[in-house]
């Protein structure tokens, strides 16, 4: 464990940039009733290992390896302003209408159990009204650069490295179940005035755990995202409890074990608790006042991933969903969200201890030998000789 220290250092430097950012954050944030550093984007995708996209895994890299991923959204109108009309219950105007995000994404196995995160999103496009119906300034920028993200994942109750259906199939803890802790920080970097960050560091403590009968899987993680409250027109977003949930199928599956095609379906609500607030303009300026009521921002999703190759190191996802109707109409919850990534996490799974990584075992369910031309495969015994 002593050779990981050094590889730690650079996460503790980034640790230190999220208080060295959050001064001069706050005062670009100035306007208290009207902050544009609420961050329009709160699906927040884990680097490495992962099979639902909002329920974090709790599978971790092997030692030494790296990986990285990307994964793309498209949500529309996330964040939606109500302003008075001469009609009446007022017009709603579109502050984010469409957008599309893309997160960078990056993990190095420190241990077996021990990993390291980092997320860099950005946003490709984006259209909407900006604060300009409060302001009367501009719209919003057609990109952004977004808040970093970075932390660790540490595996409590790790899998066994092999084909999950084969783990659960021998039963056990640690084989059909798995724990993960993991902690991530997001440092104030992003675009302050395209609602593509935050006024401060936020942090995000969780806890997954998954469970695998046979071809069916589940998944669920509790966290606490912890932030002071910032608020957009009486919209007020502060410290989060997180829930995700999840439930799959694996539906096709390879001739030699690996999952070809699952089917995925997930929620996630975020229990905001600060204190809502009803505003109003006037000559004045706008006033805010406590109204009693709080949001819980809530989406679902249904999508598709397959792990075809390099014995499941290369994962895709596709998927939808929209938003789950709790409470009141909440901010930074979309009318529809879609998601498309793309993955490579080194797990080295090796399903029949042979010592050869199922990606290049010619036979991933059999034990056999090193090397040769069929690596992994038992030896064939040779022909016997006849005698004429």
């Amino acid at each position: 464990m002593g050779a990981a220290i050094p590889r730690v250092v650079p996460l503790l430097t980034l640790f230190g940039l999220v208080f060295a950012s959050t001064e001069a954050r706050g005062q670009e944030c100035s306007n208290p009733l009207v902050s544009t550093c609420v961050n329009s984007e709160t699906f927040w995708p884990h680097a490495g290992p992962q099979r639902f996209a909002a329920v974090g895994g709790t599978e971790t890299l092997a030692t030494g390896n790296v990986g990285f991923g990307l994964v793309n959204t498209w949500q529309s109108r996330p964040i939606v302003l109500r302003v008075a009309s001469p009609g009446p219950g007022g017009s709603d105007q579109f502050v984010i209408d469409n957008q599309v995000n893309g997160n960078f994404l990056f993990a190095y196995g420190v241990t077996n159990q021990l990993e390291l995160d980092f997320a860099l999103p950005v946003t490709y496009a984006q259209s909407g009204a900006g604060t300009s119906p409060l302001t009367g300034g501009r719209g919003l920028r057609d990109t952004a650069v977004r808040d970093i993200r970075f932390g660790f994942t540490y595996a409590l109750v790790p899998h066994e490295r092999t084909d999950p259906q084969a783990s659960a199939a021998k039963g056990g803890a640690g084989k059909e179940w798995g724990v993960a802790a993991r902690f991530i920080v997001s440092a104030p970097t992003g675009d302050n005035t395209d609602f593509a960050g935050e006024r401060t560091g936020v942090f995000w403590p969780s806890i997954a755990a998954d469970y695998r009968v046979k071809s069916v899987f589940f998944g669920a993680e509790l966290g606490m995202r912890v932030r002071p409250v910032t608020e957009f027109a009486g919209a007020r977003v502060g410290s989060q409890a997180t829930t995700a949930l999840g439930a799959g199928v694996d539906l096709v599956r390879g001739e030699m074990g690996g999952e070809l095609l699952s089917v995925l379906l997930e929620a996630r609500s975020y229990l905001n608790f600060a204190e809502q607030h009803d505003t109003q303009q006037s000559a004045f300026g706008i006033t805010s006042r406590p109204n009693g009521k709080h949001i819980y921002p809530s989406e679902w999703m249904l999508g598709v991933r397959s792990a075809p190759l390099l014995g499941g190191d290369i994962s895709f996802f596709a998927g939808g969903g929209g938003p789950i109707p709790i409470g009141d109409p909440a901010i930074t919850v979309p009318r529809f969200r879609f998601v498309l990534s793309a993955t490579y996490a080194p797990i080295q799974r090796d399903t029949d201890g042979d010592g050869v990584p199922d990606r290049i075992d010619r036979c991933p369910t059999r034990a056999g030998q090193r090397s040769g031309e069929k690596p992994g495969c038992p030896q064939e015994p040779k022909p016997q000789e006849t005698k004429p």
